[in-house]
């Protein structure tokens, strides 16, 4: 079975046992490897694909792993692999897409320790931290945060202050954020480019989900599969920023912009007359219309032409597969 655990990072980035004042070797024991299997007419294998590969953290003793969402959305096989030993089947607990978040329930013990949960909240520009990935040592990354702000991805969702660190690992989906203490602080999502400044070449970063964000959610998604608050609305439209301009780039197939008749390359001018020039605005007016299936009065301008259109919003996990247990 393929797993993240063939390949390393070079040795100059790798984290060093002296550096670290906690066992570290034992904290990137609590770091496994997430492989999943989507079906192929599942909502998401388009955009994500139908193998997923990545990384996961043992929370809870009794084999509860945390990784990031999308690499378990949908998915109808799970399997996590330790450091050491054969992998385990997994089924996934849950997802949580204003997050990011995913986690799993081995169906298999996991001898192995579990990462205490820290407070990403009392992290600090320049703090140094590690970015584990399944295989130890060899597989991790010794790095600093380098900035905590906004972020906005073109799939409808803002984080109000993502962690960024660097170097980037290279495989980065459902890493390990550890702390000072070898405890938790976040959960490994994209790899991003940051641009040249002052003088300064520009360079990869990862963008860490902070776990603050879970503690809230965590028992509610353990019980339920799900948090306990109204679902946002969805529109199912991807956009991004262009000279000040919000525009459409993709439309998720049979989703709500797709259905009410928007175009890829429309402009988004404003939302119930609020106007939106960035997409962190753009979803949060969007949001601040209430809860999923509430309609959204949009302005957009297409071709020389302005117009008014309206788009009956959806619950995105509507159009998921939901997880089976084998």
């Amino acid at each position: 079975m393929a797993s993240v655990s063939d390949w390393q990072v070079p040795p100059a980035v790798r984290p060093k046992l002296e550096d670290y004042g906690y066992d570290l070797d034992r904290a990137l024991n609590a770091v496994v490897g997430v492989h999943t299997k989507i079906p192929e007419d599942a909502f998401t294998a388009e955009t994500l694909g139908t193998e997923r590969l990545g990384h996961g953290v043992l929370i809870r003793d009794r084999g509860v792993v945390l990784t990031i969402g999308y690499l378990v959305t949908e998915a109808q096989e799970v399997w996590l692999t330790p450091n050491e030993g054969p992998p385990v089947q997994g089924h996934v607990l849950a997802y949580d897409q204003e997050t990011g978040f995913g986690l799993v329930q081995a169906l298999a013990r996991l001898s192995l320790p579990s990462l205490t949960l820290g407070r990403s909240s009392d992290t600090r520009v320049g703090d140094p931290v590690v970015v584990g990935g399944a295989g130890g040592r060899a597989r991790s990354v010794a790095a600093r945060i380098v900035a905590k702000q906004e972020f906005a991805g073109y799939w409808e969702y803002v984080l109000d202050e993502a962690i960024f660190t660097t170097p980037a690992h290279p495989n980065w989906g459902g890493t390990a954020l550890i702390g000072p203490a070898g405890e938790l602080l976040g959960i490994g999502s994209l790899q991003m480019q940051q641009a040249p400044e002052r003088g300064k070449p520009g360079g990869d970063l990862n963008m860490i989900v902070p776990i603050d964000l879970l503690k809230p959610i965590l028992e509610d998604m353990l019980k339920s599969g799900r948090a306990d608050r109204p679902p946002r609305p969805w529109l199912g439209l991807y956009a991004t920023e262009i000279e000040d301009k919000i525009v459409v780039v993709g439309l998720a197939r049979g989703g709500p912009a797709q259905k009410a008749g928007l175009n890829t390359g429309d402009v988004v001018l404003s939302v119930a007359g609020g106007e939106v020039s960035d997409l962190a605005t753009l979803y949060r007016r969007i949001w601040a219309r209430g809860s999923a299936g509430v309609d959204i009065p949009l302005t957009i301008y297409r071709e020389g032409r302005t117009f008014e259109q309206t788009v009956a919003s959806s619950d995105r996990n509507r159009f998921f597969k939901a997880p089976s247990l084998h």
